[in-house]
């Protein structure tokens, strides 16, 4: 399975930080928002990621990230003109999927959680799509996953006036290669963006959408809004400084996964600039 990493928009509700900056680019705690949602498909054993950026902000992540190639993975870049909606992903990277399965994840959303790593990477063969929900007190706000009595998949509303389900459908999907050509074949919204809520009613439709709760105790995150850019980075900071462990280092995690070894993982700490990471890294070779 291949990844996509949906980093483009406009960032209008974090005005005006994000008048000359990418919303992905801003901080959250001690990283770049973007370097979360890549995590969790590093995390998930995906390591070919195709990063979807507007055009004036694709040089930026070149420069953040590189190819990949000094974490063992592989990052590839295109970009998204204009806001036309999250779907278009699978069209611009048509070329990219190839005949491979595809994650997209979105780039301000933020998943953490012991062991989900392991959990998501149980549906990287998927026949069909597969969602991911996370029970909230306001589905208001989201779309939310409405279930049948016997609690299989009815339909997906978006942000519902009546409190009819509680499962917010998050921004991480796994779909087989077919979504390319449904993507390309569902109708413009009223706003003319190409919905991931259309593409996931086709599946629906077709009896092949899946959803998985997020495991109990995993934090899910939009971070795209003020409040939530500074909860989710008061969290990072707390875990990290009682923990001592941090969350969202791509360098531990492709270590971790065994992409690079004990040699590379020291010359990646002995070329970081800062301090507190070569410090980290070493102290997990010493471990």
């Amino acid at each position: 399975m291949k990844g996509i990493v949906l980093a483009g928009g406009a960032g209008l509700r974090l005005s005006p930080l994000t008048i000359a900056v990418s919303k992905q680019l801003l901080p959250l705690y001690n990283k770049p928002i973007i370097h979360y949602p890549i995590a969790t498909l590093l995390a998930a054993g995906i390591r070919e990621i195709l990063l979807i950026a507007t055009p004036s902000h694709q040089s930026s992540f070149e420069r953040l990230l590189g190819n990949g190639s000094s974490l063992g993975i592989e990052i590839r870049y295109a970009v998204q003109p204009e806001p036309k909606g999250i779907a278009e992903a699978f069209i611009i990277g048509e070329d990219f999927i190839g005949s491979s399965d595809v994650s997209l994840i979105l780039g301000d959303n933020f998943f953490h959680g012991v062991g989900l790593g392991r959990h998501l990477g149980k549906y990287t063969a998927v026949y069909g799509a597969q969602i991911f929900t996370y029970e909230v007190s306001n589905p208001e706000e989201y779309g939310v996953l409405v279930l049948n009595d016997d609690g299989t998949p009815l339909s997906i509303i978006e942000k519902p006036s009546d409190h009819i389900s509680n499962l917010a459908i998050t921004g991480l999907y796994f779909y087989d290669n077919s979504v390319i050509d449904i993507s390309k074949n569902i109708k413009p919204s009223i706003r003319g963006e190409l919905e991931i809520s259309s593409v996931n009613e086709v599946y629906l439709r077709q009896n092949l959408l899946s959803f998985s709760p997020l495991p109990r105790g995993t934090l899910w995150m939009d971070t795209g809004s003020f409040e939530g850019l500074h909860d989710a980075g008061t969290y990072v900071r707390i875990v990290e400084e009682r923990q001592g462990s941090q969350i969202g280092c791509l360098e531990e995690i492709c270590w971790r996964q065994g992409w690079l070894s004990d040699s590379d993982l020291e010359h990646l700490a002995l070329r970081s600039p800062s301090i507190q990471k070569k410090s980290y890294l070493q102290k997990l070779l010493a471990i």
